[in-house]
């Protein structure tokens, strides 16, 4: 496996670009009076031009409750069928902004709440990565499938993932 730390924009694109098709990530919060995390799957609504990702969610919800006491997160996403995996460290600023909720309303997202998205309790999460970790391919799943089965036939060893540091 090959390392390739990226830096800036080139990690704001690579942090784009695994998320996006996934949409749906782990957050997991800190919760009190026990040494589990709280983890619930969020549905990403976007990645931003500085790498913030945002998600709507209740002032009702647990989460809501944890993050009042701890804003630290760790965000997973994970796309095993085409072997792409992320982790991200990250702080969080709970917003309430009427346009941006606005932005990324829509039936699917009103699908997941009892509410209307004017009703108050309706949040925003900005998710304000601090250090991320990737593992992903270098090529596409086809190509990686065909090499994994070379190196198991042949034993040779075949470079055919990557994994890296986003500092954003």
């Amino acid at each position: 496996m090959s390392i390739e730390n990226l830096q800036n924009k080139e990690a704001i694109e690579k942090l784009k670009e695994m998320i996006n098709p996934i949409d749906i990530g782990m957050l997991c919060t800190h919760t009190t009076g026990s040494k589990h995390v709280h983890a619930v799957p969020m549905s990403t609504q976007e990645v931003d031009e500085d790498g913030n990702i945002w998600f709507l969610f209740s002032s009702e919800s647990d989460t809501h409750r944890n993050l009042l006491l701890d804003k630290s997160i760790c965000l997973l996403y994970s796309d095993p069928g085409n072997f792409q995996f992320l982790s991200i460290h990250a702080n969080t600023e709970i917003l309430r902004d009427q346009e941006r909720i606005n932005q990324y309303w829509n039936k699917m997202v009103q699908s997941w709440f009892d509410k209307e998205k004017e009703d108050p309790g309706i949040l925003l999460l900005k998710v304000v990565p601090a250090e991320a970790h990737y593992w992903d391919t270098k090529s596409n799943k086809l190509v990686t499938f065909f090499k994994m089965i070379a190196s198991g036939i042949t034993g040779e060893e075949m470079d055919t993932a990557r994994s890296g540091e986003l500092k954003i």
